[in-house]
């Protein structure tokens, strides 16, 4: 049986007249996925695969200096929290500028911030 896609469409809009694209990535239903290096505000928006709306999100604003966003959909609506990844994390996706997705598989990071280390891995299966 094939997996159902949907489509996540990320955008700042503070940028220029009307917005500009952050990242779109087509990946396998989930209603979480993080963000690395989200601007300061951002509009999601999930599609299926047929182009159905399914959750919305404007102008979700930065929540705290994190290098990484969870996107947590809730039904149509889409919530954002700033994080540093824990343990809880790992395994799950991550979308970079420009939409490649990942799985993250591993996060460390100095208690004051200061520096981090990640690993990501991608994988294409048509």
């Amino acid at each position: 049986m094939p997996q159902r896609l949907q489509f996540w469409d990320m955008w700042y809009p503070q940028a220029g007249a009307t917005g500009v694209a952050f990242a779109r990535g087509r990946l396998e239903t989930t209603s979480v996925l993080l963000v690395h290096a989200p601007p300061p505000v951002l509009t999601v928006e999930i599609r299926s695969e047929a182009g159905s709306r399914l959750a919305y999100g404007a102008n979700l604003p930065q929540t705290a200096d994190r290098p990484i966003a969870r996107l947590t959909r809730h039904g149509k609506k889409i919530a954002r929290e700033d994080i540093w990844p824990t343990q809880r994390d790992l395994k799950q996706l991550v979308i970079l500028p420009g939409g490649e997705v990942g799985q993250l598989l591993s996060w460390w990071n100095a208690a004051d911030g200061s520096e981090w280390r990640w690993q990501v891995e991608f994988y294409n299966h048509p």
